[in-house]
């Protein structure tokens, strides 16, 4: 046991591979932070009056934290993970009556001149609390309860978020699905979970078009044919039934392109109503199939198609009644329905700008022109890696994305190494946490995701995201340090 828990034994059983990535990542981090917040004239980069400066205090801080985790036992962690979860829950809580708002978000505890976001520590805590409880005895994600359970820890922490007006931080949280998946989730609540996004976004980008010369519009067409094939596909692969899927698949294409055909040369009328009797109908024969045998994927896939149905019809209301006016600009203009290059395209417009002047090789260091003249707004923190394109080019950018890459694929290989299940589980909820923000910020950055507001780890500057993504990682490489 001392052999295990020693503090040689320790530092000798450590990834250091990951911890060269880490270090190096902080480097160029700190540069891109230097370059974004760079001001003509200054002199002296590591002055605390000076972003770049602060940096450097959160990064030391950040490498002081490190050292503490990895001395600390692995067992602590296990141990007090409800502890924690249920201390940051606290914070969480009581930062939704914070009377400090900033830039309409209460997600900030303001404590003299220092200012701390729960939301970024309450992610290490989630997946502690995750990684606790699935590894009690007797859990099985396939049992409802548990399964509540579960999604209960994930959606408590996201509630209080959403409820600070932080809605971007509060999205990460559905990153926890990847490990669920992994975990042995069923892969059709993924499914599940892309198909409405492609409802979404089908139906909302195209329900102005009308289909050839029909009054039907195409958004609604195209979904509701896709509901219909998705029934069908599920039910080639849940029920095992490949003649019944096809016959089902040919029947509804069938209606469709003969009433589409009258629509075109007979006469003209919307071929919705066509498409959602077609897809009641197919509910119906769902249900009345799980009636006569019993088999219950009949009855989740007929729910499956009814709540698609629901979705979709629900999906414009909530764009137009229930999302702020500021968000529901972004979505129209990430969708195409609206040009605001003054308002809320602005961001985005600019920071393609600024990486498309970066060339191949970039403008060299503190050289870039878009970042120095405060063109792109939060270049330092949401839209810092517009920086890394301008200043250091494509070649630069793909060096930072390549790294970031180099650091998930080492987090995949630590994880599938855990010989417990409480290692596994936390490993692949930094995993997810890491994939979303690099996927999500870089995809925004570039115009291809929505503005969401969340950091690029280790690049944006602030202490609480470069604290709580250093926690987050340092945890998991001390629990995979003391493995047996």
């Amino acid at each position: 046991m001392e052999q295990r828990t020693g503090r040689n034994s320790i530092f000798r059983s450590l990834d250091w591979w990951t911890i060269v990535i880490y270090v190096a990542l902080l480097s160029f981090g700190w540069l891109s932070v230097c370059g974004a917040s760079y001001t003509y004239g200054d002199n002296d980069l590591f002055s605390l009056s000076t972003r770049s400066g602060m940096q450097i205090i959160w990064i030391g801080t950040s490498i002081f934290l490190s050292l503490t985790i990895l001395l600390l036992d692995d067992r602590f962690y296990d141990t007090f993970a409800y502890i924690l979860f249920a201390v940051l829950l606290l914070l969480l809580f009581a930062t939704i009556f914070n009377p400090h708002s900033i830039k309409g978000s209460r997600s900030w505890l303001v404590l003299g001149p220092l200012r701390l976001q729960p939301a970024e520590f309450a992610k290490f805590a989630t997946a502690l609390a995750l990684a606790k409880f699935m590894s009690t005895y007797g859990y099985d994600i396939h049992r409802w309860k548990d399964f509540l359970i579960t999604l209960a820890i994930i959606f408590t922490p996201m509630l209080f978020i959403v409820m600070q007006r932080e809605t971007g931080s509060a999205l990460v949280y559905f990153s926890f699905f990847l490990m669920l998946y992994r975990e042995g989730m069923t892969g059709s609540i993924l499914f599940t979970g892309v198909a409405m996004v492609v409802y979404f976004v089908v139906g909302i980008r195209y329900a102005d078009v009308p289909l050839f010369s029909t009054p039907t519009s195409v958004g609604k067409f195209v979904v509701l044919l896709l509901i219909q094939i998705f029934s069908c596909s599920m039910v080639w692969v849940f029920v095992r039934q490949q003649k019944e899927a096809l016959r089902l698949a040919a029947a509804c294409l069938l209606v469709t392109l003969c009433s589409l055909i009258f629509s075109i040369y007979v006469i003209p009328f919307d071929l919705f109503w066509v498409q959602l009797f077609l897809t009641i109908a197919l509910v119906a024969y769902l249900a009345w199939q799980w009636l006569g045998t019993r088999f219950q994927q009949y009855f989740w896939i007929a729910l499956f198609t009814m709540g698609s149905v629901v979705f979709f019809n629900t999906a414009d209301y909530a764009l137009n009644n229930i999302l702020e006016p500021h968000q529901r600009t972004r979505i129209n203009v990430l969708l195409g329905l609206e040009e605001d290059l003054r308002g809320a395209g602005y961001n985005v417009h600019q920071s393609e700008i600024a990486i498309g002047s970066g060339g191949l090789e970039g403008k060299g260091f503190l050289n870039g022109t878009q970042t120095k003249l405060k063109y792109v707004p939060e270049q330092d923190t949401d839209f810092i890696f517009c920086t890394v394109g301008e200043e250091e080019g494509f070649v630069g950018a793909a060096g930072v994305l390549l790294l970031f890459l180099t650091l998930i694929l080492r987090l995949i290989h630590l994880a599938e190494r855990q010989t417990g299940t409480f290692g596994r589980v936390y490993g692949y909820c930094v995993l997810s946490i890491f994939l979303f923000h690099v996927f999500i910020n870089v995809g925004m950055v570039l115009g291809l995701t929505p503005v969401i507001g969340i950091p690029l780890p280790f690049f944006s500057y602030g202490g609480s995201s470069l604290w709580g993504f250093t926690i987050l990682l340092f945890i998991f490489l001390r629990i995979d340090a003391g493995r047996p």
